[in-house]
């Protein structure tokens, strides 16, 4: 939510909010679909694929659990940071990118930074502004505010009248530790 806050409140907001959870799937998959690949890169890669750097242009691109991401990987993000382009899977040619790069996670980066599993170029170049966000347990007052945003966004996603939620349901989401 506050990744996507940051892009609705910025001269960017007309142009893609893109989300990826980094954790989710393995390099090679992560890899395509950040920056794409051309037809032959790999077995499958029967089609150039556009990827959500390009998808993103101009726009903001959100790198949830950005901890999980091997060093291979990371040295092809500091890229596009430094740089402003990448190259597709398979390709030789660059692509430009205007993209907000947004990255969260929830393990401690500088510690991986010191183990040799995070870059330290990486990581100063993402730690230009941190927002440090406590764990929803350390602040059970927005639980009601969450669950409204989601009940209503839900519902109207799924064109079903849902208008909240049942007083002990949300006394369970309050309690549950």
């Amino acid at each position: 939510l506050v990744a996507r806050a940051i892009h609705t409140h910025s001269p960017r907001s007309g142009a893609p909010f893109v989300t990826v959870n980094s954790g989710s799937m393995p390099a090679d998959l992560l890899e395509s679909n950040l920056f794409g690949h051309v037809r032959g890169a790999f077995t499958g890669a029967v089609a150039n694929k556009k990827g959500l750097f390009e998808v993103a242009e101009g726009g903001s691109i959100f790198l949830d659990e950005i901890g999980t991401v091997g060093l291979e990987t990371q040295a092809k993000l500091l890229r596009v940071i430094q740089e402003k382009e990448f190259m597709r899977l398979g390709s030789v040619e660059t692509q430009k990118a205007d993209v907000r790069i947004i990255a969260a996670t929830n393990v401690d980066l500088k510690k991986m930074v010191g183990e040799g599993r995070f870059r330290e170029d990486l990581y100063y170049r993402l730690c230009v502004i941190t927002i440090p966000i406590p764990p929803l347990r350390d602040r059970r007052e927005d639980i009601p505010l969450l669950a409204d945003h989601f009940v209503r966004l839900y519902a109207s996603e799924n064109d079903k009248p849902i208008s909240g939620l049942e007083p002990e349901t949300m006394k369970a989401l309050l309690d549950y530790d």
